[in-house]
C-alpha cells in the first residue's frame, strides 16, 4: 500500500544489543528498487522482526529480549510513533510475530511457545497477552534440540489456521484462538534432526515450504486447509556438496507467480534459486547475498531485498523474470539489520 502521498516506504529492524540503530524507516525509489534511508526510531530493545497491519497504518514489532515484548508504532506520518508502551508476551527471545484473527501473535523462540495479545478496534495492542500455547517436545540434535524452540507464527492463506514452525521439535503446529488464547489443532512432523525454521506458502495455497536450519534443506509440504493438515512430501537440498551440517539456512520466500523460491543461507552467504514444480522444487544454483550472514528475505515488485545481519546492510537485487535469478543492484547500511517489511 503506498503511503504518505504515493510514497513507497520499507521498514527495517535491527538488534540494537549488536549496535543496531532500532526501527529504520526508508523510502523506495519510485523507479527501480533503491533504498533510501529516512529515520530511525530506538524506543524498543531488538526490534529483530516487523509485520504490518493489512491498511498499513499500524507496524508491529517483537522485541527479542529475554524478557520479550510486542509494541504498536502508528506510521501514517513521517515517522513512526510508539503507540502505548511495549506489552509483555509472558515468553522469552520472540523472533517473528504475524496478525491472526484481531490477534498479534508472536513466536516465542527462548521458551518455544506462541502467545495471543488482542488488538483493540484502533490497531493498538491491549493491556496483555489473551494466551499462550506452549510447545513441549525435542529432537536429536544434543545442542539445540533438548527442549522447543518457537520460530515462526503466521496465518494460512485461507485465514483459517495459524500455524507456527518449531526448530527445536522439528514440527509445524496447527491452531486456533478459542477465547483468545492459541489452541492446538494438529501437529504436523517433520524429519527428526531437520530443524524447520520458516515456512512460506506458495500462492496457490496448497503447497508450503520449509526452510530447514539444522541441515541445508527445504521440505516441500501439501497444505490441505479444509483439514488444517501439514503433510511433507520431499526434501531438497539448498546446497549440494555442501556440508550435511551447520550452514544456518534462514528465509524463505515463494515468488508472487509461484514460479521460483528463493532462500538464504548464513554460513555459505548465498542465496538459493529453485524452480517450482508440480512434484516439489528443483534446485538452480546460488548467488552472493551481497552481504554477511543473510537472515531475511523479502519480495516486492519484481526485486528481493536482504537482511544481512553481520555485514550491517539490507541489499537488493533485480530478479531474472525468466531464470529467477536474483541481480545485485545495491545496498544501504543498516547495523545488525534483521528483516525488511513494506508498506
Amino acid at each position: 500500500m503506498a503511503q504518505g502521498g504515493g510514497r513507497r516506504r520499507a521498514f527495517i529492524g535491527s538488534f540494537t544489543a549488536a549496535g543496531g540503530p532500532g526501527l529504520v524507516t526508508a523510502e523506495v525509489a519510485a523507479q527501480g528498487g533503491a533504498l533510501s534511508l529516512v529515520a530511525a526510531v530506538n524506543d524498543v530493545p531488538d526490534p529483530s522482526y516487523l509485520a504490518l497491519s493489512p491498511d498499513g497504518g499500524m507496524l508491529y514489532a517483537v522485541s527479542e529480549t529475554a524478557e520479550g515484548a510486542v509494541a504498536a508504532y502508528r506510521v501514517d506520518g513521517g515517522r513512526p510513533e510508539l503507540a502505548g508502551p511495549p506489552v509483555p508476551v509472558d515468553g522469552s527471545g520472540p523472533t517473528h510475530l504475524s496478525l491472526y484473527a484481531g490477534h498479534v501473535l508472536t513466536a516465542n523462540y527462548g521458551c518455544g511457545s506462541v502467545t495471543a495479545v488482542p488488538l483493540r478496534p484502533d490497531g493498538t495492542l491491549a493491556a496483555k497477552p489473551s494466551g499462550r500455547l506452549q510447545h513441549t517436545g525435542s529432537g536429536p540434535h544434543d545442542r539445540r534440540q533438548r527442549g522447543p524452540h518457537a520460530h515462526q507464527v503466521q496465518p494460512d492463506p485461507s485465514g483459517r489456521w495459524a500455524v507456527s514452525v518449531d526448530l527445536g521439535t522439528d514440527s509445524v503446529r496447527v491452531c486456533t484462538l478459542e477465547a483468545g488464547a492459541p489452541a492446538l489443532h494438529r501437529e504436523c512432523a517433520l524429519r527428526p534432526g531437520s530443524g524447520p525454521r520458516h515456512l512460506a506458502f506458495h500462492p496457490d495455497g496448497e503447497r508450503a515450504y520449509v526452510v530447514n536450519e539444522l541441515t541445508p534443506t527445504v521440505t516441500v509440504c501439501r497444505w490441505d486447509a479444509s483439514a488444517g493438515s501439514l503433510k511433507p512430501l520431499t526434501e531438497v537440498p539448498l546446497l549440494p556438496g555442501a556440508p550435511a551440517g551447520d550452514a544456518y539456512p534462514s528465509g524463505i520466500v515463494v515468488a508472487p507467480d509461484g514460479r521460483f523460491v528463493w532462500a538464504a543461507t548464513r554460513g555459505e552467504d548465498v542465496l538459493s534459486v529453485l524452480a517450482v514444480e508440480a512434484d516439489g522444487l528443483r534446485p538452480l544454483g546460488t548467488v552472493p547475498c551481497g552481504g554477511h550472514w543473510p537472515r531475511a528475505l523479502a519480495e516486492r515488485d519484481g526485486y528481493l531485498y536482504v537482511a544481512n545481519e553481520r555485514s550491517g546492510d539490507i541489499s537488493w537485487f533485480a530478479v531474472d523474470e525468466a531464470s529467477g535469478t536474483p541481480c545485485y543492484e545495491g545496498s544501504v547500511q543498516v547495523a545488525a539489520a534483521s528483516c525488511v517489511v513494506f508498506g
